[in-house]
């Protein structure tokens, strides 16, 4: 059985947000993508100390999917340095598993 991620970026608007939800969908590089309300994200960049409102996108994947959605992301994203993180899922209900693994899989 594959090893599966979270994987996690983030983005200024919730129309973003979505879209990049549904086109990793769409691509198979992800199951499913979870977008939640704004966070207030405190950050430096180039030298200055910023706060903003991104909205999170969470998306579920397989291991063997993950270049892929990365370079979906890197892709399709706006910001010169997207956010892109992945955590190892270690545990999950073998039914939502396989199905994120028939969801990923290229067809």
């Amino acid at each position: 059985m594959p090893d599966y991620l979270t994987v996690l970026t983030t983005t200024d608007s919730p129309e973003k947000a979505e879209a990049l939800a549904r086109g990793a969908v769409e691509a198979r590089v992800a199951a499913c993508a979870q977008i939640s309300q704004p966070v207030t994200s405190v950050y430096r960049w180039q030298g200055m100390v910023e706060t903003a409102a991104e909205w999170q996108v969470l998306f579920k994947t397989t291991t063997e999917r993950y270049p892929e959605l990365e370079a979906y992301v890197r892709r399709n994203h706006d910001y010169d340095t997207p956010e892109v993180i992945a955590t190892p899922v270690t545990h999950g209900s073998d039914g939502y598993l396989a199905w994120v693994t028939a969801e990923t899989s290229p067809k």
